[in-house]
């Protein structure tokens, strides 16, 4: 024999009304999601649709007119102008050691200010992500200056300026707060007790960063490389800023090939864009495990 509990009506009403304002608040938002999806990838549809269009096809019938003819056409034409071995390389000599360097530097100040206490280290914390924030427009003029400076001390105006040493500094300096900022908030999730255990163990503070602490980031470090790279790689302000020699320029600088004098060819153009974005989609796809891992763990951990 079963018996069956019955709410007392008024309750059982609320209880309906609560559950359905709740379906339309999650209604609202997966419509929201959707649309936001929908509008970020319209641009690389666009572009990718653009790119498969003779340009005399767009300029005679408007952007919007259905297509006669579709092929790779564009493509092919790009490859042969964009010179893409050479730009290609300076984007790898410039992305690289960037990212590295921004990884290695922003997990031993994040170790620093979060296994260490002293005085300065909430304040050296926040000077690292306040660096980030500033707008690379405001600095130009002055990290300008100061390369030329540089270069003058030294007696070659080209120690820093239009060398892709200047480039990856530059990066450096302002990547690493970010890195600093997510390995710190990361490392303060790990059990002091670890770092505890290293001390009696006699761990010097390099063997406690490279073989205790070191191996734990692992799934942040592979998330931030995954972003960097991307905005590295993207990055198409410092190297046209810093750079004279157009032969040294990144990949993103080889799309002011396909402009012409007078018309631009914008489905041309698209078609280079879409090959420069090729790598970082690659990068993205073989490292999407450990990418969305870092960010799930980062988020839960603890």
């Amino acid at each position: 024999m079963t018996t069956t509990i019955k709410l007392p009506k008024g309750k059982n009403e609320k209880r309906k009304k609560k559950l359905y304002a709740q379906d339309i608040k999650d209604r609202a938002i997966s419509i929201f999601i959707g649309l936001f999806a929908l509008a970020w990838i319209f641009p690389i549809v666009w572009t990718l649709w653009s790119s498969l269009r003779p340009y005399s096809e767009i300029r005679a019938g408007g952007v919007f007119s259905p297509p006669q003819e579709l092929g790779i056409f564009n493509y092919t034409e790009a490859i042969s102008r964009m010179e893409l071995p050479t730009y290609f390389a300076n984007t790898a000599i410039i992305t690289i050691p960037t990212v590295f360097l921004t990884l290695f530097l922003g997990s031993l100040v994040a170790f620093v200010v979060t296994r260490y206490s002293f005085k300065l280290n909430v304040a050296l914390l926040l000077l690292f992500t306040a660096g980030n924030m500033l707008p690379p427009q405001l600095v130009f003029i002055p990290v300008f200056k100061l390369y030329l400076a540089l270069g003058d001390l030294v007696g070659d105006r080209r120690f820093l300026y239009d060398n892709h040493w200047g480039v990856i500094l530059i990066h450096v300096a302002f990547q690493m707060g970010f890195a600093t900022f997510v390995l710190s908030s990361y490392m303060k999730t790990i059990p002091k007790e670890i770092s505890e255990s290293a001390m009696v163990d006699g761990a010097s503070v390099f063997t406690h960063f490279f073989r205790v602490m070191l191996p734990l980031l692992r799934p942040p470090l592979a998330s931030l490389a995954v972003l960097m790279t991307t905005w590295i790689y993207n990055d198409f302000f410092w190297a046209l800023v810093l750079m004279s020699n157009d032969s040294k320029r990144p990949i993103t600088s080889a799309l002011g090939r396909l402009q012409g004098e007078f018309v631009t060819d914008y489905n041309l153009l698209a078609a280079g864009a879409m090959i420069a974005a090729l790598p970082t989609l690659i990068v993205f796809f073989v490292m999407r495990k450990q990418f969305v891992g870092g960010l799930t763990l980062g988020a839960t951990k603890g």
